[in-house]
């Protein structure tokens, strides 16, 4: 239901299993789609796109490389960016690529970008200092469709969804605390979309309220236990960090772990699964004691 990138979704990805892949942002919806659709192909027809991409020399400036240049990446880079997710798009709207492939690209650019960008890891902000030249370079996905006969992907609100399907196993790792991931991740959410919305501000952001996530606000409790009590599982998996109280207010858990024990125990008896972990941290606070745990339920009412 809050599926990201896909990791757990492709991880058990099988022939003989069906997987119904959800997310709120369209970036992650995307890259899902790459990954789990099963709709053909054409692997030639991609990787001499990407090969066209990768040696492109001539641009103009564009809608990225004028709000994101000099920033989130070099001039250079920049223009380059828009030239290729420009073209993406006229090449879908001429019927050249099928929305598969489109999505396929799509991925293959967000994650080129991802590996030069000049930030800690996200998009919250950028890296104040000059921005090392570096080279774009797509490459094509490695996937095949093989398993994905099966599968569905979604770009709705968890608890909107939850009432329309039945699963056998319902993992759930939802946001833990008040960081919206539309914050962090609004250059690729944009980048997917390519709609070229109005920025604003130093970290050139859009309007993002139509995809601010519940679960990162007071509402989280209340939220969770709608998705419980609707569930139409026979497993209910819940990954959820133990922050606490331990960081700044904007790190803390939404959702306090007696409230987490009250409402899944409302469909069973509820395990704990831990497991000790190096947290991830791009400022200087070290935290000790960090458990990734899981509570697991055998749907019994």
């Amino acid at each position: 239901m809050f599926a990201g990138t896909g990791t757990v979704a492709n991880y058990f990805n099988y022939k003989n299993i069906k997987i119904i892949s959800n997310d709120l942002l369209y970036h992650n919806f995307v890259t899902n789609s790459a990954f789990l659709n099963s709709h053909n192909f054409d692997i030639k027809k991609l990787e001499l796109i990407i090969h066209n991409f990768n040696n492109l020399t001539s641009f103009e400036p564009n809608y990225f490389s004028e709000h994101f240049g000099e920033k989130y990446f070099s001039q250079d880079i920049a223009v380059k960016i828009g030239a290729i997710r420009e073209e993406i798009e006229n090449m879908f709207k001429q019927n050249q690529i099928s929305l598969t492939e489109k999505n396929m690209l799509i991925t293959s650019l967000i994650y080129a970008i991802d590996k030069i960008a000049n930030t800690v890891g996200h998009y919250d902000a950028y890296l104040k200092k000059p921005i090392r030249e570096q080279k774009l370079n797509l490459e094509m996905l490695d996937m095949s469709t093989d398993n994905n006969i099966n599968n569905e992907i979604f770009n709705c609100n968890a608890n909107n969804l939850i009432r329309n399907i039945e699963c056998d196993i319902l993992y759930l790792d939802p946001p833990y605390n008040s960081r919206q991931y539309s914050d962090a991740y609004h250059l690729l959410e944009n980048l997917a979309y390519w709609n070229k919305p109005e920025l604003f501000g130093e970290a050139q952001k859009f309007d993002r309220s139509h995809i601010k996530s519940d679960y990162n606000k007071s509402s989280a409790t209340a939220v969770f236990r709608d998705l419980i009590i609707n569930a139409k599982a026979k497993y209910i998996l819940l990954s959820y960090n133990n922050m606490g109280n331990q960081g700044n207010s904007r790190s803390n858990a939404r959702i306090q772990d007696k409230d987490i024990l009250e409402i899944l125990g409302l469909r069973g008896e509820v395990k704990i699964f831990e497991k000790e972990f190096k947290e991830y941290n791009s400022g200087k606070q070290k935290r000790e004691n960090n458990i990734e745990r899981i509570f697991f339920v055998k749907v019994e009412k």
